[in-house]
């Protein structure tokens, strides 16, 4: 009887002392996943955002080429007799005609004048290489000039294995060289070349390219942007919006009410197109997401304002530090940590009565236990 006792007399204790607690909650995500800047700060990072909307979206991947002569598209003009040459009618870097007279050579045989033969352009092209100069001897072994029709070539695309069942003669596919990083050519899927590279898993594919301006040569390098799907209603943000890692990728979004604030939101990603990410959940049509200054805003914000200091004066009225209204309780217990003098005055009505039962109770049991040591039986 004696030590039921004194378990109940010690539970009221605690009852007495957890009454007495400040309940302050605990910090809420949002606390810990905000960034809160000055107008300052914002300007220095140059933040920029875009609204997200489901708009029509492209699957493309990226691939790398180079650009080649088509197997009729290049020739060499040579002699079959052996002698010296005496005309020359076309030089490097200009367009010959198919049948045009390029060179002239004079025959070994004797002669006044020696017989010479004219040769001509077996295509239509430009003269990439001169071979031989005026007056040198010729001979039936040695091409005197090489010619390229670069009004039309091959695109040469290594795309990887698992992508090659996804491409055909209507893929769109959009194509760049270094020299002219501001033109797109655009290409046809001819057919793919014949084996796997296993070192890079991947199988060469051939687009017919056309460049009526004569610009592009042989070896030139080439950056392929293949589409491989078009779907509506997809929503999608600029690749530099995409923050964290594969594994757990994040935006920064606009917050609706805090100024200058912005929200981590994780999100999960889908298919990539050449300039953006299609982004499966975590947003929603009207967001605005960080675009440019999306980076250096992961690092920014700390020891700034904080959550609770930008929503009171957003709202006008106090908040708790995770950001969520305060109660009157909660408004009650503030006032007791600013003004420590009045503590007795404010608190809450259930808190006096809790104590006040909790003190009735130890008051009565400590009286019934100094009872029951004076009469044991």
């Amino acid at each position: 009887m004696t030590k039921a006792l004194l378990t109940y007399r010690g539970y009221c204790l605690l009852m007495l002392g957890i009454s007495l607690l400040n309940p302050f909650p605990l910090l809420a995500d949002r606390a810990e996943d905000i960034v809160i800047l000055d107008a300052n700060a914002a300007s220095h990072l140059g933040l920029q955002t875009v609204t997200v909307s489901a708009e029509t979206f492209e699957e493309t991947f990226l691939a790398l080429g180079r650009i080649e002569p088509m197997p009729g598209g290049h020739a060499y003009v040579s002699s079959r007799i052996a002698g010296r040459l005496t005309a020359i009618d076309a030089h490097e870097g200009e367009w010959t005609q198919k049948d045009q007279r390029l060179v002239v050579v004079e025959s070994l045989q004797p002669g006044d004048p020696p017989p010479s033969v004219s040769l001509h352009s077996p295509i239509d092209g430009i003269v990439t290489r001169s071979l031989k100069h005026l007056g040198e001897p010729v001979t039936t072994d040695l091409p005197i000039l090489e010619i390229v029709n670069v009004r039309k070539m091959h695109a040469v695309a290594k795309i990887p294995e698992d992508k090659i069942s996804q491409i055909n003669a209507q893929t769109p596919v959009s194509i760049r060289v270094i020299a002219y990083p501001n033109q797109s050519f655009s290409g046809r899927w001819i057919r793919f070349g014949t084996e796997v590279d296993p070192e890079s898993s991947t199988l060469e594919a051939y687009f017919e390219i056309e460049d009526p301006e004569l610009r592009l040569r042989p070896a030139m390098r080439a950056e392929f942007i293949l589409t491989l799907s078009r779907r509506e209603g997809v929503i999608a943000v600029e690749k530099a919006a995409i923050q964290g890692d594969h594994y757990q990728p994040h935006v920064f979004v606009k917050d609706f009410e805090i100024p200058h604030a912005f929200i981590k939101a994780p999100v999960v990603t889908g298919a990539s197109s050449a300039t953006h990410v299609e982004i499966k959940g975590g947003l929603f049509p009207g967001d605005e997401v960080v675009t440019q200054g999306a980076y250096p805003l992961s690092f920014a914000g700390k020891g700034g304002i904080s959550l609770k200091e930008a929503l009171d004066a957003a709202h006008g009225h106090e908040h708790n530090e995770d950001g969520s209204e305060m109660t009157a309780d909660q408004q009650a217990m503030a006032s007791v940590s600013t003004e420590p003098s009045k503590a007795v005055a404010v608190q809450p009505a259930w808190v006096w009565f809790l104590a006040c039962l909790c003190v009735l109770q130890w008051i009565l049991l400590s009286v019934k236990w100094s009872t029951s040591r004076k009469n044991p039986s």
